[in-house]
């Protein structure tokens, strides 16, 4: 079907008349018509995500109602003769709440019985609703930290974590394969619940089972807190509570869930602007720390104070070295740390991680981008203890009981290590700079190239096949000493002149090590439309100098490598 045919379906029944207008007034700007009709919305590392509005290309009633069919009929495949049910969540996103109800009609009017959260909530509490109700599946109506035109559908599976293969790809090609017509569209009630507090009580309180360590009061420590207008506000500041934390600060402004999110222009904890609010905060009231999730609570930003009380805007990798030393370190105390135990992390994320499992001697797994994969792990290896994993994208989990990355129980436990650090007289920060004495200095930046409509898809598309067909044999002025090719599954040793195969799912991720240590990754994003360029350095930690000037080494070698490899 060619674009003309595809923007000629929507101007007819099944499309009410509501949509076939708003198609007849896109059709007056063929640029953006062809933009919102040229290809359908694919499923990608997090689910399926797009701008809002008319169009194959767009999120709307019935690209979502075409997903939520589909999935309903591939669930009566995979389990033909059981009683099917599937939990709802959705966030603080325009038409979130909405197209919630619009899915939920289409699962009820298949005979679904389906358990819709009453009002909105962080997708971390869907993962776990899932397994706590033993539902077939879960969906959550989310763009996470995209800008407020996006929405998004996520899928999980019975065991809590968002659908890999096979079931990615079957169903995929079940939704392909739905027509608009065949929608069911009018629900029945009869197999409709609405959830709310009985499932915040149990998620609330395995929250604070899994990451808290101390139950005395807390006064000491100052916190700022920032939901960035989204879900977190429903319960975080009560587990905070909960734990004895008794100085917590809001950021007023970005209190109230808002799909506009009228304070910042995105609503991601990885951009310093957007918690610009809470560190002035912070600043006012002498805080020790800054906490600011995203909309859907499931990655978290963290900024805290150095030795100078400068405040210091951690990256995911910091936050994740922090968050599992500490974790493991308290297994130890307790003499539950066994070979058994393992932490994951992907290939994109600092090569840290791995150093503190060799420290600890437990197990060390590295997953493809995308948390999904940790779930899996969680799944393959239950003969194995998952103590904690995360990716450098600001994403951590604590535990298994959860299924994918939670901002919740993350930042109560940033807060513990924060606390006790303070009762010990030194600080997060401090804590950082033990890691890199122990296990080395490491630097980590992530560059996005963001390449909007079908020119952006076809500009990132060239940019991995140059590097895929033409790779550097040196970038920066070091050596490439290895190749890993993740849509090949094939590693290449340059200097043995040896290819092995990598055990991973395929998918389009490049990888260059360096002769000095340096890894390079190159990806295209699946939610957004983007490049991603991610670079890591690292060297020996110098007793001898100040860490800033340590910091400032590896700054300057991370502009190395980041000037000969972006494009120009």
């Amino acid at each position: 079907m060619d674009l003309q045919q595809r923007i000629a379906e929507w101007m007819q029944p099944p499309f009410d008349k509501k949509t076939q207008e708003k198609v007849k007034l896109l059709r007056a700007s063929p640029a953006h018509a062809e933009d919102a009709f040229y290809k359908d919305l694919a499923f990608g590392t997090g689910g399926m995500r797009g701008i809002m509005g008319v169009g194959t290309n767009r999120i709307n009633k019935y690209t979502l109602g075409k997903s939520a069919q589909g999935l309903a009929d591939y669930l009566k495949i995979v389990y033909p003769n059981e009683k099917l049910s599937l939990v709802i969540a959705y966030d603080c996103r325009n038409q979130s709440q909405e197209l919630a109800e619009v899915c939920a009609g289409v699962f009820t009017a298949n005979v679904i019985h389906c358990a819709l959260f009453s009002a909105l909530r962080p997708t971390p509490e869907l993962s776990f609703a899932v397994r706590y109700l033993k539902a077939h599946c879960g969906i959550v109506l989310t763009a996470s930290h995209n800008p407020p035109e996006y929405n998004g559908f996520k899928v999980y599976w019975k065991d809590g974590g968002q659908l890999v293969p096979p079931h990615d790809q079957y169903l995929s090609e079940k939704i392909q394969e739905t027509a608009f017509g065949s929608i069911q569209f009018k629900g029945n009630p009869k197999f409709l619940t609405l959830i709310d507090a009985e499932l915040d009580s149990a998620y609330r309180n395995e929250v604070l089972n899994t990451a808290l360590f101390s139950k005395e009061k807390k006064k000491a420590l100052k916190i700022i807190f920032t939901p960035i207008h989204g879900t977190s506000i429903t319960i975080l500041p009560d587990v905070l509570a909960q734990a004895g934390y008794d100085n917590v600060s809001l950021v007023k402004e970005q209190m109230h869930p808002n799909g506009n999110f009228p304070t910042v222009a995105s609503p991601n904890p990885e951009e310093k602007d957007a918690l610009q609010l809470a560190v002035a905060l912070g600043t006012e009231k002498n805080a020790d720390l800054v906490i600011g999730t995203d909309p859907d609570a499931d990655r978290f930003g963290l900024v805290v104070r150095d030795t100078h009380h400068n405040w210091v805007y951690l990256n995911g990798n910091q936050i994740m070295a922090v968050l599992t030393d500490f974790l493991l370190n308290q297994k130890k105390k307790q003499g539950r740390l066994h070979p058994n135990c393992f932490i994951a992390s992907t290939i994109v994320s600092s090569p840290l991680i791995e150093q503190i499992a060799k420290e600890y001697h437990i197990q060390y797994k590295a997953t493809l981008t995308g948390f999904k994969w940790i779930a899996k792990l969680i799944e393959d290896f239950s003969d194995l203890e998952f103590v904690g994993g995360g990716e450098e994208s600001y994403g951590y989990l604590v535990g298994d009981s959860v299924r994918d990355k939670d901002a919740i129980s993350a930042s109560l436990l940033a807060c513990e290590i924060a606390n006790e650090a303070k009762t010990k007289g030194t600080s997060f920060y401090g804590l950082l700079i033990e890691c890199y004495k122990k296990y080395g200095a490491y630097k980590e930046r992530l560059v996005s190239l963001t390449k909007k409509g079908k020119e952006g898809v076809a500009f990132i598309a060239q940019q991995m096949e140059d590097f895929r067909e033409n790779p550097p044999k040196e970038i920066g002025g070091h050596a490439v000493c290895r190749l890993e090719d993740y849509h090949h599954l094939t590693a290449y040793d340059f200097k043995k002149q040896v290819e092995e195969k990598l055990n991973f799912p395929a998918s389009n991720v490049l990888i260059f090590k360096l002769e000095d240590g340096s890894k390079i990754a190159l990806r295209p994003s699946g939610t957004e439309p983007k490049i991603k360029y991610y670079f890591s350095v690292n060297q020996d930690f110098n007793p001898e100098l100040e860490w800033q000037e340590q910091e400032l080494q590896l700054e300057n070698k991370l502009e190395q490598l980041i000037s000969s490899i972006l494009p120009s």
